[in-house]
């Protein structure tokens, strides 16, 4: 049953929330971090479920991309829900607490291990694990480096930056990288210009424009390499509401089967403008393993998972 869509007067700073990779404080661009909860009206199960829903429309890339995800879950399935649209500013904490203790109903953000126990993941990778695709901001001068470069040994010789408290570190560290610690993100960028480490690798979304905001630092995007590790982005709800998980697990996987999921996938112009600028399909990719990740995550599923030799 089509869902209906009610806004609701409430104006309201926008909540930022869990951005990707994983890590729930990595500060990266907005068009990969904004998480999106719901409120549950605690209607009863076969009647109208009324679901308050945080969210700013056209403000926040991926809160509008995981709408559209969880209208075509619910659109998908025979079951009636009620949307009331609102704004309001939420800590990423509060948000957490929020939908595991009921006041809130559900969110997005990236999967790992911490917050798969906090909260109920419902195990589609909204983005395909597009967002475990890595390439990486480089000086000119340095491009000769990683031409030389082809696997894990011989990225193993080069030197990366990363935030102190980002999940990619410790997926960088556990893959035998030397990763230099950097508290304050901005700092990146100019230690970089400046030599002290080769690269920073950053999200397929995330290059170009934060190039294009510093351009008095001489800084480029690396051509021809790109690391890849799995790194889900799901929706989650409380641990005591397993039937709405259910609900949403059941229409996106009836999307994925008519090929509505992925015609909504390819035509978002976030995910169009990162694979025409990217060309992911003509770099050399280079595994990692995420000690981050969940046992339950579903690697054995192909057509959850965005392949790159199809595009």
């Amino acid at each position: 049953m089509k869902n209906n869509i009610f806004r609701v007067g409430l104006r309201l700073s926008l909540l930022a929330f869990l951005v990707p990779p994983l890590s729930l404080v990595l500060p990266l661009s907005a068009a990969f971090t904004t998480s999106h909860a719901f409120a549950d009206s605690g209607a009863a199960r076969g009647a109208t479920e009324k679901i308050r829903i945080l969210y700013e429309d056209g403000v926040d890339a991926i809160g509008t991309y995981c709408m559209g995800m969880v209208e075509l879950a619910l659109d998908s399935i025979d079951h009636n829900y009620e949307i009331e649209v609102v704004t309001g500013d939420y800590s990423p904490a509060r948000i957490i607490e929020s939908v595991r203790t009921g006041e809130l109903t559900l969110m997005w953000g990236s999967g790992d291990k911490d917050m798969e126990q906090q909260l109920l993941p419902v195990h589609i990778p909204l983005y395909k694990g597009l967002l475990g695709h890595r390439i990486m901001i480089i000086h000119p001068d340095n491009q000769y480096k990683f031409d030389q470069v082809n696997t894990l040994e011989d990225l193993q010789r080069l030197t990366f930056g990363q935030g102190t408290t980002w999940a990619d570190t410790r997926i960088l560290e556990h893959n035998g990288l030397h990763v230099h610690r950097v508290n304050k993100y901005p700092s990146l960028f100019y230690m970089i210009d400046g030599g002290r480490f080769d690269a920073l690798p950053r999200g397929v979304q995330e290059p170009w424009s934060e190039i294009a905001s510093r351009p008095e630092l001489d800084l480029t995007v690396e051509q021809r390499l790109m690391l890849v590790y799995r790194m889900p982005f799901y929706l989650y709800v409380s641990h005591d509401n397993p039937q709405l998980a259910t609900d949403l697990e059941r229409g996106l996987r009836i999307a994925i089967a008519d090929g509505r999921f992925d015609e909504f996938f390819f035509n978002d112009p976030t995910v169009q403008d990162v694979l025409s600028k990217a060309q992911l399909q003509n770099r050399v990719m280079i595994p990692l393993d995420n000690p981050t990740m969940s046992a339950e995550t579903p690697v054995d599923e192909p057509e959850l998972w965005l392949d790159i030799n199809a595009l």
